[in-house]
């Protein structure tokens, strides 16, 4: 008898298990980290995902932390679906931020229902200006947009320092940060004495909005032949790469969304650090929830429930406050492994 692998896609009930297995396995692997950080798993695991649900407050910080992380998750499961691999949703979110900023600092005299409108719109352009470059070298010259959209990042990156370091350093405290955003383009609380504004709503709309494009347009069918088979999709006459373009530009347009929201929503200025990493963990969201907008909001909820109870394990247990990152960034590495094995099986064979 010998193993053998052979190429066989997993049974469509097995499916929509396979983000799940994807976090039991993680959990797994990484309790061997708490016990060597000197604490029990299993108490880990409660102040991880049963502890920040137990309270008002930090149950409504889960979906504070979830907010970006939705909108930069179905920004990249758009791209994604579509064929285009944008890596850039980090770049994206840092001058959609900047482009909002731009607009709140001179809204002082604008009512807030057209001060907010005016950000969101500055920065859902900021970010599709972002992608447009990428996007039209992979078009045009067939470069690959992996590289061109990651090395974007760190160009927005610098973009963003070298406005606080020069013309938007704080005049008061000469900090590296902006100056505070007008009132009137502050997102309204949700909740009071809690963090939770308007931004939730909107990610929300935003993911409805691009299901249905997805899944019930003509639109969105094309979009998914492209993305599966592109030879295909141009033999059937779909412009593969106008699809690729809009793929693009729709994935910027909504990263760069995120950057403004989180301006608008909890900072009130721009700051280096107002990102954390939401683009590239938008690339786990996308694919914890298999590129699905419902399987996006479970997964952004989920590590939104992560990034809160590492600070609660931390509190409570003396674990490092950075598990919680650790733990992503094992869950993106199990989940490509799961999905990636999904399409393969292995099967004894008898020889001779």
């Amino acid at each position: 008898m010998a193993l053998k692998v052979e190429r066989r896609a997993a049974p469509l009930w097995l499916q929509p298990l396979l983000p799940l297995l994807a976090v039991v396995i993680t959990f797994v692997l990484t309790s061997a980290l708490v016990l060597l950080a000197g604490a029990n798993p299993l108490r880990a695991y409660y102040h991880f995902l049963i502890e920040p649900l137990s309270s008002r407050v930090s149950a409504l910080e889960v979906l504070v932390k979830a907010t970006p992380l939705l909108l930069t998750g179905i920004a990249v499961t758009f791209a994604f679906y579509g064929g285009f691999w944008n890596i850039g949703a980090e770049g994206q979110f840092l001058v959609g931020a900047a482009a909002a900023t731009a607009v709140g600092l001179n809204a002082h005299a604008i009512p807030p229902w057209v001060a907010l409108p005016l950000m969101a719109l500055s920065g859902f352009a900021a970010g599709m200006a972002w992608a447009l470059i990428p996007a039209l070298m992979k078009t045009r010259l067939h470069t690959d947009e992996v590289v061109t959209t990651l090395l974007l990042n760190t160009v927005a990156l610098l973009l963003v320092s070298a406005l606080l370091n020069g013309p938007w350093r704080d005049p008061i405290s000469q900090w590296p940060q902006s100056p505070e955003i007008a009132s009137t383009a502050i997102l309204p609380k949700l909740a009071p004495r809690t963090r939770l504004h308007l931004g939730f709503l909107i990610a929300l709309a935003t993911a409805l909005v691009v299901s249905v494009l997805l899944r019930r347009t003509v639109f969105g069918l094309r979009m998914r032949a492209v993305g599966l088979q592109p030879k295909a999709a141009r033999f059937a006459g779909i412009p593969v790469e106008r699809m690729l373009l809009i793929s693009a530009l729709a994935s910027g347009g909504i990263a760069g969304l995120a950057g403004m929201v989180e301006v608008a929503g909890i900072h009130y200025r721009l700051i280096e650090a107002i990102s954390g990493g939401h683009g590239y963990t938008g690339i786990l969201v996308a694919m914890l929830g298999n590129l699905s907008a419902l399987g996006v909001v479970l997964a952004a909820l989920f590590i939104g429930l992560i990034d809160t109870g590492s600070q609660t394990v931390s509190r409570a247990l003396g674990v490092p406050v950075y598990l919680g990152e650790i733990i992503q960034a094992t869950l993106l590495l199990v989940t490509l492994a799961v999905l990636l094995l999904q399409n393969y099986r292995l099967r004894w064979e008898r020889r001779g």
